[in-house]
């Protein structure tokens, strides 16, 4: 058997000046000739214990190289799985827990290091799974997780929708996947990369990725061991780029089967055809998974209109186009009336709907040319290049107009507020929309449901 390593990089490890240990550190070290530790024994490639039980993967390899540097002795503690490690770490017999998220939960009995890797969490599904925009309107759906994972704690908070199902391992949430024995896995992209590549199950894909829940990687130590923490985080601190990212590199290798020396050379063509094409295919998935991950930049995911990025964007252009030319430009803001009750009477998703089904009826009113996006809540705003003040109030009137006799799946009428602001000579981008803003809230103090235009610029004092 012979193992071949395509696309290794060489891992440098040049000498550092030696950390700056306070002499309680010191002593620690001498004190502790042996630092135990606990680890994920099936999380390929950051982390697993092979037959003889050694720590292998990305994260084993970083550990080496700050145990190395802070002068300490790593001895592993092996378990059956991640929940028993935990346990483990729980129960005081490991000190160190390795390369884990910080929670809540865990900080009730472990410290935890600066963060060593960060790699991005992705919701991956089959092939003809539809793009996920917000994980939110998929109630119902099955979502495959490892269990003890800090994710899994935070989607059954941020979404108890989802029907969440339990597997022992990364590779089998994922097998589920492919099985359409559910709908969704939410991974890590380095491990979801990985396992599928492994695994030819190249009718999974990207589905989408959920903000906020980025892997930021950590040693958790216990709590009785800060010191030990402190000199780990001084290790960390020397740690580079190029280090982290040629640890990565050398764990993407490929074994080769090779019962004879003569057919050697053949099977080398194939497995590097494989690899090409395999390469070739994921360059292609990844470009159009970045291409929908640079639209859903410019967009609200629950309404689908321009975000507060591309209103910014829009508006600073529109800005420049009329000052140059001394052209007129308006803003209008709108918000929707007593929308707070809406989520309190009738819940968050009843209020999610009402959003969507406004930003069609504006959507749907507002003149080409125009832009129109979710400002934040329940605000959207218009953007209106070439348009006075008395144009933009005529056509904010017909939308409330239309929002009054329209009627929402909900089965009640709701109504809009508005405020309309003209840029003046001298006045910035942010005056004139703090001016629409300002004209709204006094629309909603005259009653709501109604338009008020903002108050002129005063004319600056030349005395």
């Amino acid at each position: 058997m012979r193992y071949l390593l395509f696309f290794s990089v060489l891992l440098s490890l040049p000498v550092m000046a030696q950390l700056s240990l306070t002499g309680e550190q010191q002593n620690y070290l001498r004190r502790n000739p042996q630092v135990s530790l606990c680890v994920d024994p099936d999380w390929v490639p950051f982390e697993t214990l092979d037959s003889q039980g050694r720590h292998e993967g990305i994260a084993a390899d970083l550990l080496r190289l700050l145990a190395s540097r802070a002068g300490l002795n790593l001895r592993i503690h092996p378990t059956r799985n991640w929940e028993a490690s935990l346990a483990a770490s729980r129960a005081g017999d490991c000190q160190l827990l390795s390369f884990l998220n910080q929670s809540a939960e865990r900080d009730a009995w472990l410290l935890f290091t600066d963060p060593i890797f960060n790699d991005g969490n992705v919701l991956i599904s089959r092939e003809e799974h539809p793009r996920v925009d917000d994980l939110a309107e998929f109630v119902g759906s099955r979502m495959a997780l490892p269990a003890g994972t800090s994710v899994e704690t935070r989607l059954r908070r941020d979404y108890p929708g989802l029907e969440i199902i339990l597997t022992e391992s990364e590779a089998q949430a994922l097998a589920l996947v492919n099985e359409r024995k559910a709908e969704l896995t939410m991974r890590s992209l380095t491990v979801a990369a990985y396992t599928i590549k492994k695994e030819g199950w190249f009718n999974l894909k990207i589905a989408g990725q959920v903000q906020g829940y980025d892997n930021l990687f950590r040693i958790g130590v216990l709590r009785s061991e800060p010191v030990l923490r402190d000199i780990l985080n001084q290790a960390i601190a020397t740690l580079t780029p190029e280090e982290v990212n040629g640890i990565v590199n050398r764990h993407v290798a490929i074994r080769v089967e090779s019962p004879t020396d003569y057919r050697l050379f053949f099977q080398l063509l194939v497995v590097f055809g494989v690899i090409l094409l395999s390469n070739l295919f994921w360059v292609a998935r990844l470009r159009r998974a970045n291409r929908q991950l640079e639209a859903q930049s410019l967009f609200d995911v629950l309404t689908g209109l321009a975000n507060r990025k591309q209103l910014n964007g829009f508006s600073q252009v529109c800005f420049e186009l009329s000052r140059r030319h001394e052209r007129p430009m308006a803003v209008v803001m709108f918000d929707i009336d007593y929308f707070k009750k809406v989520n309190d009477q009738l819940g968050h998703l009843a209020g999610d709907k009402v959003l969507k089904e406004v930003a069609e009826l504006l959507s749907a009113s507002v003149r080409k040319g125009d832009c129109l996006g979710r400002w934040g809540g329940e605000e959207f705003l218009l953007i209106c290049p070439e348009t006075t003040q008395e144009s933009a109030m005529r056509s904010a009137e017909r939308i409330l107009e239309k929002m009054r006799h329209c009627r929402f799946s909900t089965g009640q009428a709701y109504t809009l507020s508005a405020g309309v602001a003209q840029l003046a000579p001298g006045e910035s981008l942010d005056e004139l929309i703090q001016r629409a803003d300002d004209a709204l809230y006094a629309a909603k103090a005259a009653g709501r449901d109604r338009v008020c235009a903002a108050n002129p610029v005063p004319a600056p004092d030349l005395a």
